[in-house]
């Protein structure tokens, strides 16, 4: 059964498919071949049942092979696949719109194995917004639009809010049916007109569509990033259980003023445009889902602070336990070695010669030998008269005469 280490839990296993092969990159084609069929065959799904490290291990070693076994693509992956995924900087954002096609061709494979890539606004796009050469679409609160963006490109909506409807708090949700993968964002307007980036928040996959939404109440709302959570949990579950609730935190922005704002929606597919619907309303007939909201949000932040005390009473009783466990051990073989030289003195105490064991055969003639002269047995009947016993055990009466 293949461990969590033989699966290849660290990332740059995961990105480099010479790596997952266990082979060399100068590797022959025949080297490649034969590498693939040993280490499929050994995490094929059929032999590892319900082993879901060994099913992503499988899609990790297909995958590789499909990458080196066309002399093409192994020669695309040599000299750009490292660009695209050879960093272990969980912070580095990537500029999809700036990586080329063969790049992204091999982005977009790794993302679909699991490997975690972070993509950025495109930093053309965020240029123009700043330089004020944009266009933005005016909706009105409680309007409603759906549209298709293309890839690494953006929608820009304005919104003018009321005295009331600012106090009253705002909403803004996208979603897409066929959960494309898009940014949901927030401008600050510059003085100067131009457009700076101020809330940025990913869509996220949940039953059949992709949403994403900025909450404006006039309190703190916060947004969860789970990916920090899955990394946390692949490097180490027991470390990741305490750091759960670490990627929970508050927006920057709780709340708008009166007049007008800019949202957009970026299209963060690597190939198709981005199908999707956004709907900016009023947050007033939400009062209660507000106040559920807010005191839930309350909880869990109380929660991670409840984590950090009991991670740190964890560390301390684990590490008490350990030491129980490795005295507890050594306990045992002190016990186990007393008791066997205790057995051992005992045995001492004797004053019989050592039993000198012979061979089979002597033990199965001295047997025989035995019987032989136990065999002729006289048993008393009447008077002059005894039955002798022979060795093949037929019965003799013999008569004597007594005087």
């Amino acid at each position: 059964m293949p461990t969590k280490k033989d699966a290849g839990e660290d990332d740059e296993l995961r990105r480099n498919p010479y790596e997952v092969l266990g082979i060399p990159c100068s590797s022959t084609d025949q080297e490649i071949k034969s590498a693939y069929r040993r280490m499929a065959l050994r995490y094929h799904p059929d032999k590892n049942p319900n082993d879901p490290v060994a099913a992503d291990m499988f899609k990790e070693i297909t995958f590789a092979y499909d990458v080196l076994s066309d002399p093409e693509t192994r020669r695309q992956y040599d000299t750009t696949a490292s660009e695209v995924v050879g960093t272990e900087n969980e912070d580095i954002e990537l500029d999809l719109s700036s990586l080329g096609a063969v790049n992204t061709i091999f982005a977009a494979l790794f993302n679909k194995l699991g490997v975690q890539i972070k993509t950025t606004v495109s930093a053309n796009l965020l240029e123009t917004a700043l330089n004020g050469t944009v266009t933005t679409l005016p909706l009105a609160v409680g309007q409603a639009v759906s549209r298709k963006v293309e890839k690494q490109s953006a929608h820009f909506y304005s919104v003018t809010l009321t005295e009331e409807e600012a106090q009253d708090g705002l909403i803004c949700k996208v979603q897409s049916s066929a959960k494309n993968k898009f940014k949901l964002l927030y401008f600050d307007q510059e003085e100067s007109g131009g457009l700076s980036l101020a809330l940025q928040e990913d869509s996220k996959k949940t039953g059949k569509l992709s949403t994403a939404g900025l909450y404006f109440f006039g309190f703190p709302v916060y947004r969860f990033d789970h990916r920090v959570n899955s990394r946390a949990l692949s490097r180490d579950p027991e470390t990741g259980f305490f750091k759960r609730l670490d990627a929970f935190q508050p927006f920057e922005i709780t709340e708008l003023k009166a007049g007008s704002h800019v949202f957009a929606v970026y299209g963060d597919n690597f190939f198709k445009s981005v199908s999707y619907t956004l709907e900016i309303f009023s947050s007033a007939p939400f009062l209660n889902e507000k106040e559920s909201l807010r005191s839930t949000e309350a909880q869990i932040v109380s929660k991670r602070t409840e984590l950090l005390k009991f991670e740190s009473e964890y560390h301390e009783v684990f590490a008490q336990f350990t030491e129980m466990a490795s005295k507890c051990a050594g306990e045992v073989q002190e016990i186990d070695e007393l008791l066997k030289r205790r057995n051992e003195i005992c045995a001492a105490y004797t004053t019989f010669p050592p039993t000198k064991q012979g061979s089979s055969k002597n033990r199965s003639w001295s047997k025989g030998k035995s019987k032989k002269k136990s065999s002729l047995l006289m048993e008393p009947r009447e008077e002059g008269e005894v039955t002798v016993r022979e060795e093949d055990g037929v019965k003799k009466k013999k008569w004597y005469k007594f005087s």
